[in-house]
């Protein structure tokens, strides 16, 4: 079992959820438990296993597709805003500016990872639409679910940031496995 398989199916998963233990997952999330001094520094670690996953993994899945560019721009743009996403803090009654700047750093990271996701499934499903089929669906699911929990909680909740988070170290492990398989077994892999 190599090092990205148990970052995606355990690591990012186990970790994801021992940080947001014992909080309120439909009126929290990680930008306001990030910034309590108990797990300021759990946050910190948590952005940096997720970022490097993201950016390792999808910078290999990218570097074998044709005219990949925007792709790449994508997936660094992302992890940039990531990046300072994490760093910025989010104290809304002592620093309400870094608070919004920190909302939106959030947000447009995740909206850049997901872009890139589409990027890169659109332009693989394009190539083969019979093996990434399901890739596609699974992404248009992943989408769909992810605005169902914001309008059923009314924020960004942790319980969608865990969900967004988790589906998409799925998605992208398994694209990555699918990516990488031997080209006649293409046809048998199933997501």
């Amino acid at each position: 079992m190599s090092l990205l398989t148990i970052t995606a199916y355990f690591i990012i998963p186990i970790y994801t959820i021992l940080f947001a233990w014992g909080t309120n997952w439909f009126t929290l999330n990680f930008s306001v438990l990030g910034n309590l001094s108990s797990r300021k520094n759990l946050f910190l670690l948590w952005g940096i296993i997720i970022g490097t996953y993201f950016y390792y993994i999808l910078k290999r899945i990218i570097s074998g597709l044709p005219r990949n560019r925007k792709e790449t721009v994508m997936s660094i743009t992302a992890l940039l805003l990531l990046v300072l996403a994490v760093i910025t803090p989010y104290l809304p009654d002592s620093q309400p500016l870094h608070a919004v700047f920190h909302v939106i750093l959030s947000f447009l990271a995740s909206i850049s990872l997901l872009i890139c996701l589409y990027m890169i499934v659109w332009k693989l499903y394009c190539m083969n639409q019979e093996v990434y089929r399901p890739y596609w669906h699974c992404l248009l699911v992943i989408t769909v679910l992810s605005a169902f929990l914001f309008f059923l909680t009314g924020i960004v909740s942790t319980v969608l940031e865990i969900f967004f988070i988790l589906s998409c170290t799925y998605l992208l492990q398994r694209l990555y496995r699918r990516v990488q398989a031997p080209k006649n077994r293409w046809r048998y892999d199933r997501l």
